[in-house]
């Protein structure tokens, strides 16, 4: 264990320990200042500082201070209403300029152990069914963030402790969703 100091934030919360963790946590917090129950969000992720140096302009206009490292986040289009999310990020593609991204969405989800009362040969509609019905089911917000060189990071709110204290966070807490954004590369 390190004796050092660990320097909280002006939320008095502990340091993000790299620019993606910090990124992905600037994301969940600007979606909690949303609300919930709403669709999924997609945001570029851009070089802060090669952000400054291509355009200033923007950089002011974002209020990125020149000493600043690490990433943007740059909102997008929304997605296509009624477009399923695997088939519309199958249709991505980001310019060079872009180190990574990060999608936002709202699943629910079930503790360890539910799998083991899963209805047998369920339609995907029943077992959706079943997932809402559940009485341990969580309603959760992802934010999951990867950069071109495959580093991922998640973060994971939970409705009912929704404040920024209680995200957690890892890079392998959403595989699949991570795995999808990263094919967005590719």
């Amino acid at each position: 264990m390190s004796d050092a100091p660990n320097t909280a934030t002006d939320d008095g919360l502990p340091p993000a320990a790299t620019p993606l963790t910090r990124a992905a946590l600037e994301i969940d917090e600007y979606a909690s200042t949303l609300g919930w129950d709403l669709p999924a969000r997609l945001f570029a992720l851009v070089d802060s500082a090669q952000l400054r140096r291509s355009d200033p302009k923007l950089a002011k206009q974002l209020g990125l201070a020149d000493a600043e490292a690490g990433l943007t986040p740059v909102e997008q289009d929304e997605l296509p209403a009624g477009m399923e999310l695997d088939k519309f990020l199958g249709t991505i593609a980001w310019p060079a300029g872009v180190a990574g991204c990060a999608l936002v969405v709202e699943r629910l989800m079930l503790p360890p152990g539910a799998e083991q009362t899963r209805p047998k040969n369920a339609t995907e509609a029943q077992l959706a069914d079943w997932v809402a019905n559940h009485p341990a089911r969580e309603e959760v917000r992802i934010t999951a963030a990867v950069l071109r060189d495959g580093k991922k990071e998640t973060a994971l709110r939970l409705r009912s402790k929704d404040i920024a204290r209680e995200v957690l966070t890892g890079p392998d807490l959403v595989p699949g969703l991570t795995e999808a954004l990263l094919a967005t590369f590719a």
